[in-house]
């Protein structure tokens, strides 16, 4: 039978390869996991064109995904960089790639990417329409607009980030609202100032029609961009944030009415006591669509720090119900990311997906901990090293600190509590 999208293959009653292959990862018989693909709460972000990937499925009941931002700027344009720093996310067990590439031409780069990539890959179309037509963003046509996302969808990217719901009335919530930090999206900016600059409406909202006709061509999946999300504690669930949420919502019954998958993307910058209502927010007014958050970041006075408070961020929102994480690096509000930046955000994003799964009880998962706790009660190095979420860094540790008691480590020495309790339970003098 004929389908064009997961979202259709799944309501006419058809097990794609891409979903038997989610629901073998997932531990979920594939036919739960078609009827969440068909009713909207899984998307399996699969473009026709990206023959690299390996297809996985994000949203309700699966483990908690991450993502990872790369690409080019005007200050750092390095491919070969940025592509090294897409082989690390690939071997650190990204999820997917988000191609945030901001400066020229950048088509080479996000084939090359797509070509290589298990992961699923996601861009920003609004950023490289700025560079690619090498024009002021006010003469930016809508057909200009729309030549780029059929583009991207063309090259075979599996999920595009578009600030739909900042629509005329989104923009003057915002504008009756003042915020601290104003608008922190670079893609909700770009699109605000063209409406403002033209005084015409968002045309991907306009349009939007025209948007799902290509997506649902490519099965490419819509994640409905938070333009207002917020930038700092202060701006947290507001008034602009709100009125977005609630179109986007919206937009996401219109996208689900023409087999095109969808998920919601969300704060930014929130207090602790903030991200639980705001999870229930989204899963309410979107129709318990999949949930995309970046971070939260929970205090905005940490700088060089930040792959830290958003992994606490990202922990309570994920065991309440976010489905997938973006990652966040100690350069967050600095500068571009390095290698060694990348790591620390990645393993400190899949730290929090992790014990997000823990709470949600997302099968396989505690056993995991459980068989480290055994290793750990037998003292078996090797076995520990092997289940550890980075065992490189493990491994480094262990190495820096030699103990006289081979079994035991440097903190504890011979009065290891675990090596004391070994001997004494098997019958042993000590």
């Amino acid at each position: 039978m004929h389908y064009t999208t997961q979202m259709d293959a799944a309501r006419k009653g058809i097990i794609t390869a891409a979903m038997e292959t989610v629901a073998n990862e997932e531990m979920m018989e594939p036919e739960k996991l078609r009827e969440l693909v068909a009713g909207g709460k899984v998307v399996i972000p699969a473009n026709k064109n990206h023959g690299a990937l390996k297809p996985c499925g994000i949203g309700k009941n699966l483990r908690t995904k991450i993502n990872v931002n790369l690409g080019v700027s005007k200050d750092c344009c390095h491919i070969e960089a940025e592509l090294e720093k897409a082989q690390m996310a690939v071997e650190l067990k990204a999820d997917a790639i988000m191609d945030l590439s901001c400066y020229g031409r950048t088509e080479d780069f996000r084939r090359r990417l797509i070509e290589v990539s298990p992961a699923a890959i996601g861009t920003v179309p609004v950023y490289d329409a700025v560079g690619f037509y090498e024009k002021e963003l006010k003469k930016i046509t809508v057909d200009e607009f729309f030549g780029v996302v059929e583009k991207h969808a063309a090259d075979g990217v599996d999920f595009m980030t578009i600030h739909a719901g900042v629509n005329g009335e989104t923009a003057a919530r915002f504008k009756k609202n003042p915020r601290l930090t104003n608008i922190v999206s670079r893609g909700g900016s770009l699109l605000f100032a063209w409406m403002e600059m033209n005084n015409r409406e968002n045309p991907f909202f306009e349009h939007y029609d025209r948007l799902l006709d290509i997506c649902r061509h490519y099965d490419v999946t819509i994640s409905l961009g938070d333009a207002c999300r917020p930038g700092s504690i202060k701006d947290a669930t507001d008034a602009a944030q709100i009125q977005e949420l609630i179109i986007l919502g919206e937009l996401t019954k219109e996208a689900w009415a023409k087999d095109v998958q969808v998920m919601i993307e969300g704060p930014g910058h929130m207090a602790l006591n903030e991200i639980v209502p705001n999870i229930l927010l989204e899963k309410k007014l979107c129709h318990d669509a999949p949930f995309y958050v970046l971070g939260p970041v929970v205090t905005d006075i940490a700088p060089g720090y930040d792959h830290i408070t958003s992994a606490i961020g990202g922990a309570i929102a994920a065991a309440n119900g976010a489905d997938f994480l973006c990652y966040v690096t100690p350069a967050e509000h600095l500068r571009l990311p390095t290698l060694e930046d990348m790591r620390e955000g990645i393993m400190a994003t899949r730290i929090a997906a992790h014990a997000a799964d823990i709470a949600k009880n997302v099968p396989g998962a505690v056993h995991w901990d459980h068989e480290m706790s055994a290793a750990r009660r037998n003292l078996d190095w090797p076995r520990m090293f092997a289940l550890a979420l980075d065992p490189e860094k493990a491994r480094c540790y262990r190495a820096e600190s030699i103990p006289e008691k081979e079994e035991t480590c440097t903190m504890c020495g011979k009065m290891c509590a675990i090596r004391h309790m070994n001997k004494v339970l098997a019958g042993e003098y000590l």
